[in-house]
């Protein structure tokens, strides 16, 4: 099993420091953004595309420290209403594919993404517990007229790669439970295209991840490690809780969804947070959790990805590795 670090929250470094950062905390595993959401400062893409020496030289980088390159991360909404905002995350998904089968990379990271309620909206609507007719007409939509074919598109691109495409299972996304994980697999008679398992999105659920694991079996081709805090105003509100706030474009710290569209702010007094491996369950816990995967896979990947507001970015990736080399015994 290899575990490392998605270097998303060390962007403001060069891939050689980080990849340095990663080793000296006993990692060997790195996840490397490829595009939709965020943008890739670690992989220099067309520079990969044009040249082998550049691949071969970009490799390198990587076996200096003692570190694999295990994935690509490409997560985005290909389904968006908003062209602006769809081209580019579909586009780069299916870039993302041919870039990691020319690096020898074997995972693609990516989410399903979430189209509008009709083929006449214009932002995106999660679509969950359809009790009304009426959303069911929606899911139907969404999943029969969007979803499936696009993914259906992927699929046939991930196989003729022979690269596999790991999906966050994240709410606000058509896929964001074991359930429409396998709605999806099925639909489009998958064989390239399955689970990333992310613990994070499914505590806050009410999922326990060991068991998706085991029920998920094969289709879980990826992992990451976070941690999800249960906060007490979840006994109050619940988890599905709206108080998020406004971020325009031009306020200092925004961060840029695609389009005019930017990440909302956090409520204070939140029912949940993300948190760093172990500030929410313990090494016990995540133990069980690499169990689960190494019985599905004995060489899956475990890429930390660091979101933990109440820790800088070293101080959190720091604690993060700690107790998952711990609950690996290592």
């Amino acid at each position: 099993m290899k575990l490392g670090a998605y270097t998303a929250c060390l962007h403001d470094k060069p891939l050689p420091e980080a990849l340095a950062i990663l080793k000296g905390m006993g990692l060997d595993s790195a996840e490397i953004n490829s595009g939709g959401f965020i943008p890739e400062p670690h992989l220099p893409i067309d520079e990969l595309f044009d040249s082998e020496q550049a691949r071969q030289d970009y490799l390198g980088l990587f076996a200096e420290q003692g570190i694999t390159l295990t994935a690509l991360n490409c997560n985005g909404n290909p389904l968006h209403p908003n062209p602006v905002v769809r081209d580019k995350h579909a586009n780069d998904l299916l870039r993302s594919l041919e870039l990691a089968a020319l690096l020898g990379v074997k995972r693609v990271v990516a989410m399903s993404g979430t189209p509008a309620a009709s083929a006449t909206g214009t932002n995106p609507a999660w679509n969950v517990l359809p009790w009304d007719s009426a959303y069911l007409d929606v899911r139907d939509y969404q999943w029969n007229e969007v979803a499936i074919p696009f993914w259906k598109t992927v699929q046939w691109r991930a196989a003729h790669f022979d690269v596999k495409v790991a999906i966050e299972m994240h709410p606000h996304n058509v896929v964001y439970n074991p359930a429409t994980l396998e709605r999806l697999a099925e639909a489009i008679d998958a064989t390239h295209v399955g689970a990333e398992m992310d613990p994070s999105h499914l505590f806050w659920q009410g999922i326990d991840p060991v068991e998706a694991v085991g029920h998920l079996g094969s289709l879980v081709y990826n992992a990451a490690a976070k941690d999800t805090r249960i906060n007490p105003a979840a006994r109050v509100n619940g988890v599905l809780d709206d108080r998020f706030g406004r971020v325009h474009p031009d306020e200092p710290g925004a961060v840029g969804l695609g389009g005019p569209y930017t990440l909302s702010r956090w409520p204070e007094n939140s029912s949940w947070d993300f948190v760093a491996v172990g500030r929410g369950h313990d090494v016990t816990w995540w133990n069980a959790f690499l169990g689960a995967l190494e019985k599905v896979d004995p060489d899956m990947a475990v890429n930390i990805e660091h979101e933990d507001q109440e820790l800088d970015q070293l101080e959190g990736l720091a604690a993060a590795a700690k107790t998952l080399l711990e609950a690996a015994g290592r």
